[in-house]
């Protein structure tokens, strides 16, 4: 099942992860002034976040990288309720 981490440390509170997930996977915590993730089954596994983070702080686990994603039917149900 696919999981993701954001390495705390690495985090510097940048926000690009919550601005470019395009299903709002993360949220932000102005108290720690860091990324969390809020609704990890939304992940589209899109990869946006963790190629966009400057700390190399976000990971995923346990993605199936397929070039044409579109035909994976486990992704197309997933990405359904965002349409």
């Amino acid at each position: 099942m696919l999981s993701i981490e954001i390495h705390e440390a690495a985090c510097r509170g940048c926000q690009i992860c919550v601005d470019i997930c395009p299903t709002d996977v993360f949220t932000f915590d102005a108290v720690a002034a860091k990324a969390r993730i809020g609704e990890q089954s939304d992940c589209l596994a899109c990869l946006s976040c963790s190629h966009a983070c400057p700390a190399g702080a976000i990971r995923h686990f346990d993605i199936h990288l397929v070039k044409n994603f579109y035909r994976d039917l486990e992704f197309c149900t997933r990405l359904e309720k965002f349409l």
